[in-house]
C-alpha cells in the first residue's frame, strides 16, 4: 500500500480520478435503458411488463448477489476485480446492441448488472490504496457521485443518440467507452499489493469474511442507512417525470427537470467530502441529509398550496443535500468496516441494501399514489425512510463515539 502512496501525489490523484471515472461509465450502463424503453417497444415489441423486468434485473443482482461479490471482490483484487467488471460490460452491451429478441436482451441486462457490481463494490478499496489518509474522505465523498453523475448523463444523452441513431447504437457506443475505460484502468492505475486488497499470504478465507462482516454493526449500520437513502431517491427521481406529465408538462421539459434534479445530487456527494475534510462529522452531515430529504418532499408533494416553483426548488434541495448521505457512508466504510480484509464485502453489503431500497421504495410511493388518487402523500413514504435514517445515524454515532475511544485507550496502553 505504501509503495503507491510514496509516489507523487498528482500521480495518484490521477489514478483515482480514474477508478472513479470508471464507476461513472459502469452507472452509464444503469441508465441507458429509461430513455431507450419506447424505442424498444417500438423495435422488439417489448411490453411494459418486460421493460420493467429490464429495469429492476439490475437491481436484482445488486439484491441477491452484492455482499457475494463484495467477498470475491476482497479475493480477486480490486483492480483485477474492476477490469473484470468493465470487460463484462464492454461484451454484454456489444451483444445486446445485436440482440433480436427480448429474452436475449434480459440475459444480456442481468450481465450487465454482474458486471456493474464488479466495477463499483471494489472501488472503494482500491481508492484507499491510491490517495493518502489526507486525501481519503474528500476522496470517497467524489466517488459517492460516481451514480447521480452516470445516471443523469445517460437521461440527457440517451435520447439524444437514439433519436439521430438508434437505440442499438447507443448500446454499442457504451460497449466502445468501456472497453476504452478498462484499457485507461489497465494503463492508468498502478497494481498496488501485486493485484489484491490484502496481501495474498495474509488473506482470511471468504467465509471467514463473510462472517465477520454479517456480525460486525458497522456493515448493518451504512447498509440500512444506504436502503433508507437510495429507496427514497430512486422513487422521487423516477416518478418525476411522471408526475410532470400528470401536471400538464411536455415530455421533453419533465425530462430535462429530472435530469437536474439527478444532476445536483452530485454536489451533496462531493460537497460531503469537502465538509469532511474541513472538520465536519459524518453524523452531523447523515442528520443534515435525512432531515433536509425528508422536510423537502413535504414541500415538493403535499397538498399545502405551495406555488410550483416552491415545489421544485424542494426536490431540488431533497436530491442536493440528500446527495451528503452516500458520500459520507462511503467514507466511513473504513471505519465501519470489520477490517482490512472485508472493506470489498461491506460496500457489498451496501450495495445489496441500496438495491434492496431501490427494488421496494418505488412500488410503495406507487401505491400511495395509486390509493390517494395522486402524489400528495409520498411524502409519507419518504419521510418514514428519513426518520429511519435518522435513528440509525445516532447508532452509528454512537458506534464511532466507542471505537474513538477504544482506539485512544489503546495508544495509551
Amino acid at each position: 500500500m505504501s509503495q503507491v502512496r510514496d509516489d507523487a501525489a498528482p500521480h495518484a490523484l490521477r489514478a483515482a480520478a480514474l477508478v472513479i471515472a470508471a464507476g461513472v461509465v459502469a452507472a452509464l450502463h444503469l441508465g441507458k435503458l429509461p430513455p431507450a424503453i419506447p424505442a424498444l417497444q417500438q423495435a422488439l415489441g417489448v411490453t411494459l411488463v418486460q421493460a420493467g423486468f429490464l429495469l429492476s434485473l439490475v437491481q436484482l443482482a445488486g439484491m441477491s448477489l452484492g455482499l457475494a461479490f463484495g467477498v470475491l471482490a476482497d479475493g480477486l483484487g480490486y483492480r483485477r476485480s474492476m477490469l473484470g467488471g468493465l470487460a463484462l460490460l464492454t461484451l454484454a452491451s456489444a451483444f445486446g446492441g445485436g440482440a433480436s429478441g427480448v429474452p436475449a436482451l434480459m440475459l444480456l441486462r442481468a450481465l450487465e448488472g454482474l458486471g456493474f457490481l464488479l466495477v463499483v463494490l471494489p472501488a472503494p478499496g482500491l481508492l484507499r490504496q491510491l490517495v493518502s489518509p489526507a486525501q481519503l474522505a474528500r476522496t470517497m465523498g467524489t466517488w459517492g457521485a460516481y451514480m447521480p453523475l452516470g445516471v443523469a448523463t445517460a437521461l440527457l444523452l440517451g435520447p439524444l443518440v437514439i433519436e439521430t441513431l438508434g437505440w442499438r447504437a447507443w448500446w454499442w457506443a457504451l460497449a466502445l467507452l468501456s472497453a476504452a475505460m478498462a484499457l485507461a484502468l489497465w494503463h492508468g492505475v498502478p497494481d498496488p499489493g501485486g493485484g489484491t486488497g490484502p496481501r495474498p499470504a495474509t488473506l482470511l478465507p471468504w467465509a471467514q469474511r463473510l462472517r465477520l462482516t454479517l456480525r460486525a454493526p458497522g456493515p448493518w449500520l451504512l447498509a440500512l442507512s444506504f436502503a433508507c437513502y437510495s429507496g427514497q431517491w430512486l422513487a422521487v427521481i423516477g416518478f418525476l417525470p411522471t408526475v410532470y406529465r400528470d401536471a400538464g408538462m411536455a415530455p421533453a421539459l419533465g425530462g430535462v427537470l429530472t435530469a437536474i434534479v439527478a444532476g445536483v445530487n452530485i454536489g451533496g456527494n462531493i460537497g460531503s467530502g469537502w465538509l469532511l475534510h474541513h472538520g465536519w462529522t459524518p453524523p452531523r452531515l447523515l442528520a443534515l441529509g435525512f432531515v433536509v430529504a425528508g422536510l423537502g418532499t413535504v414541500l415538493a408533494f403535499a397538498a399545502l398550496g405551495q406555488p410550483a416553483w416552491l415545489r421544485y426548488a424542494a426536490v431540488l434541495m431533497f436530491s442536493l443535500v440528500g446527495g451528503l448521505i452516500p458520500g459520507t457512508l462511503f467514507a466511513l466504510v473504513v471505519q465501519a468496516a470489520p477490517g482490512e480484509h472485508t472493506l470489498s464485502s461491506t460496500v457489498g453489503w451496501m450495495q445489496q441494501w441500496s438495491s434492496i431500497g431501490q427494488f421496494s421504495g418505488p412500488p410503495l410511493v406507487a401505491w400511495l399514489a395509486d390509493a390517494a388518487g395522486g402524489w400528495q402523500y409520498t411524502w409519507l413514504a419518504t419521510g418514514a425512510s428519513s426518520l429511519l435514517g435518522l435513528w440509525l445515524m445516532t447508532r452509528i454515532a454512537r458506534l464511532l463515539a466507542t471505537r474513538a475511544a477504544t482506539h485512544s485507550a489503546g495508544r495509551t496502553d
